[in-house]
């Protein structure tokens, strides 16, 4: 991954630490679709990786923790008819969860309150909007 928000230096995945496995994909392919393992599973073990420090693993496992079993992130790509086009999707939503799980926390809110003027306005407004239903209702005459 090059460097960006909470990686400065950048973060390289050994190919070792990731694992392929390739099954046959659903959809469009016609009678290739039956015979070509174009659909692919891509597993990172977060725990067990080298390449994170510990601070960036337990971010990692804070943060991808809903798609995590044990652990391992696994990721499918079965969206393109290709193999090798699968892969390079696969690997690129595993850089794009790690990035993400790796940028720090936006800052915290700071609380603010409406202005005195901003709150005479707010009621000014619903002064003339009650007003202006007011003037729909029925009018009443002495003889009702």
């Amino acid at each position: 991954m090059p460097p960006g928000r909470g990686i400065p230096d950048g973060l390289t995945v050994p190919a070792a630490e990731l694992t392929e496995r390739f099954s046959r994909s659903s959809g469009p392919g016609g009678q290739g679709v039956n015979t070509t393992d174009s659909r692919v599973e891509l597993r990172f073990d977060v725990r067990q990786s080298g390449a994170l420090t510990e601070q960036q693993r337990a971010r990692v496992l804070a943060y991808l923790a809903p798609r995590l079993v044990d652990g391992v992130l696994s990721i499918t790509a079965a969206e393109q008819r290709s193999q090798l086009q699968n892969r390079q999707a696969a690997r690129a939503r595993l850089v794009r969860y790690l990035s993400e799980a790796l940028a720090p926390p936006p800052p915290p809110r700071r609380p603010t309150r409406p202005s005195r003027g901003a709150r005479q306005r707010r009621l000014d407004v619903k002064k003339q909007r009650g007003q202006i239903k007011a003037g729909r209702a029925r009018v009443r005459t002495p003889d009702d």
